[in-house]
């Protein structure tokens, strides 16, 4: 059987070099940003300030995620003549960078994928994302760095190639249309953290107006008690006395390892003023099984004057969604470490 040629513009080497080197730099944002998001949940150490600094890492960790998708897709489309190559196998450097090939496609499809799903909040199977995903993105680096490797000097070859044939401006027509679809992608989505794309981010989800809630006082089998207390080293407050201490307001948003974040007014009592925190502070829930029922907030955030025990949101009572009776809120922490139904803080 005769195998088919492939003359194409978009399977010129210069083309898939060009898309190569796009998809090489947001999958480095994405890898560089994902792993900061991975360090802040498991205690790396991280500054309060700024304010907005983890809004805008994982926002970038989510958009270049994103970009990823069309640029990948894209790069497959440039190089899938390869397949049809013969022989299969001409030595085994060759079959070890086949295979690396093999693994980096499919890790790669697997973190994009998982990543979709998780910012839709969508979990179809029975593995724990984070550890998952987290482990998946180092095969990915280290697939990726193997075929960088192997691929160089044929990349800096063909990035500017010296050529006269005339399908050069369909070759720049194709990473033309590749750039603006992944722009389109970025932009369709980006609202979900840069407040002034919402309005033509149309796939932008979490971006309605209202703070969004991705874990409901139902879901969480939250019953507050009547006599609900609030233990705060040897001390112990009711509502009425918390709501009774000099209050504070401070404008903080909320960022979710989801990549979506929104800013908000929150009006409460600084931790600093509740607890004499030499050391990190274990904050409790009345959550009784999630996963983040108890956070760990550390002696530099506990300090910081912008940390509060939430009462209220935009000037309300917190609902139970958002918290009630009170919530913690910090500067630059991902809102998943944001503990809601707080019932105790005591320093470890």
């Amino acid at each position: 059987m005769k195998l088919p040629v492939f003359r194409a513009p978009a399977h010129h080497t210069g083309v898939t070099s060009r898309v190569g080197t796009w998809l090489g730099i947001t999958f480095g944002l994405c890898f560089v940003t994902g792993l900061l998001s991975h360090g802040v949940q498991h205690d790396w150490p991280w500054p309060t300030r700024p304010v907005d600094l983890y809004r805008v890492t994982q926002g970038v960790h989510v958009i270049s995620g994103v970009a990823s998708i069309p640029l990948l897709l894209a790069k497959l489309w440039s190089v899938y003549p390869k397949l049809f190559e013969r022989p299969l196998v001409r030595s085994v450097p060759h079959a070890l960078e086949r295979g690396s090939i093999l693994v980096l496609v499919a890790a790669s499809f697997f973190e994009l994928a998982t990543g979709l799903f998780n910012a839709a909040q969508n979990y179809p199977w029975s593995f724990y994302f984070p550890t998952t995903h987290y482990a998946v993105a180092w095969i990915v680096v280290g697939a990726l760095l193997v075929h960088i490797a192997v691929k160089i000097p044929r990349i800096r070859r063909s990035l500017e190639p010296a050529s006269t044939e005339k399908t050069v401006l369909s070759r720049r027509a194709f990473l033309r249309t590749t750039a603006l679809t992944t722009g389109v992608a970025v932009v369709a989505t980006a609202g979900v953290t840069v407040p002034w794309l919402r309005k033509v981010s149309v796939l932008a989800w979490r971006s309605d107006g209202g703070l969004p809630v991705n874990r409901t006082a139902k879901a969480a089998n939250v019953v507050v008690p009547q006599d609900w207390r609030l233990r705060a080293g040897t001390k112990s407050y009711s509502l009425a006395e918390l709501q009774a201490m000099p209050q504070t307001t401070v404008e903080l948003p909320i960022a979710c390892v989801e990549g979506w974040s929104q800013n908000a007014t929150w009006t409460g009592v600084r931790i600093s003023e509740l607890i004499d925190a030499q050391g990190d502070v274990r904050v409790e829930s009345l959550e009784k099984d999630g996963l983040y029922r108890a956070t760990t907030l550390p002696e530099a955030f506990a300090r910081d004057p912008l940390t509060l025990l939430a009462l209220r949101l935009n000037g309300e009572e917190l609902s139970p969604d958002h918290g009630y009776p009170c919530r913690l809120i910090a500067p630059n922490r991902p809102g998943v470490l944001q503990t809601k139904w707080v019932t105790s803080l005591e320093v470890r």
